[in-house]
Formats: structure tokens, sequence, C-alpha cells
């Protein structure tokens, strides 16, 4: 049976959780209404994933054709790099650094940059060992798939947070 002092301790606790401004993500509100992604190769799984985050987290619509979207979000590079961070006494490779990087800009098509030319670069470290190559294999993979989510979700807040700027009729 539940005593005055656990009722009391189980309201406190709801109070301070509800007080420290957490809060579900849901929908990221972006400033365009439509959007093209360009993707330098058609079959890219970033670009997939980040048409998928568009589509499902904020009402802008993903359009076929550039010159029917509000803005453009041109991808100019999307790199994977695997380098050796380190090295065994024996010469093996004990360590690998694995870095992703983004560049991208948000422009109308027209040569007006909503967003410039932006880089997110990722870095991971990761241990190898000769006998468990497929298992780090998937570890590989696993933490690419990792920084690809990471990634997506930073391109989303920089989306929402871009600018759009009236230009004046007249001039």
């Amino acid at each position: 049976m539940w005593s005055y002092k656990n009722h009391l301790l189980a309201l406190a606790a709801c109070c301070v959780v509800g007080a420290c401004g957490f809060h579900l993500r849901g929908e990221s509100t972006l400033p365009f209404s439509t959007l093209y992604v360009a993707m330098p190769t058609e079959n890219s799984l970033m670009g997939a994933e980040l048409k998928r985050a568009i589509i499902s987290g904020s009402k802008t619509q993903i359009v076929d054709k550039p010159a029917d979207a509000q803005a453009v979000l041109q991808v100019l590079a999307e790199q994977r790099e695997k380098v050796i961070l380190s090295l065994s006494a024996a010469g093996r490779v004990s360590e690998y650094t694995l870095r992703y990087r983004f560049i991208f800009r948000v422009h109308d098509g027209k040569g007006h940059d909503f967003i410039p030319q932006n880089e997110i670069a990722l870095i991971r470290e990761m241990t190898y060992s000769d006998a468990q190559v497929l298992a780090k294999e998937v570890e590989e993979q696993t933490l690419y798939r990792d920084m690809q989510h990471d990634m997506v979700q930073q391109v989303m807040r920089r989306l929402s947070v871009a600018k759009l700027e009236k230009k004046d009729e007249g001039t």
C-alpha cells in the first residue's frame, strides 16, 4: 500500500521531469514548401535517407524537377574515408579512423543562397583485429550507417534554420 510519503515522492518526481524541458522532437518546420534534392549519384543512400527524413519529418514536399522547387538542396560532395590510425609492434593495423564528409548548399536556382556552401564532417575511431575481419567489416558498416544518420539529422537542423529573404519587386 502506498503511503503519503510515496505519493508525495512520486508527485515530486513528475514535477522534476516535467520542468526539465524534455519534449519529443516531433516535426521539423522547414521554410520551404517544395524542395529538390540534387545528389551527385542517383543511387545515393544518403540522398534516400535525406529525402525520407524530409518527407516524414516535415511538411515540405520533395519534387522531381528543380524548376518546380522553391529551393534546391545541391550536394557538392559526399566522401567516406578510412585512414590508418595506429599500428601494432608487428606493423599490423590496430586502429582505423573513419571519416565522413558531406558538402552541400541550398539555393533558389537563380543564384541566391538560402544556405551557402556548408560542410559537415564526422569522425569515428575503430579498433581492428586480423582475427575478427568479418566482425570488423560489419562494425565499420554500422559506424558509417550511424554517421550517415547523424549527418541527416544535422542537415535537417540546418535546413530548419535557413532564412528565406523577400526580394523587392521594384529592384
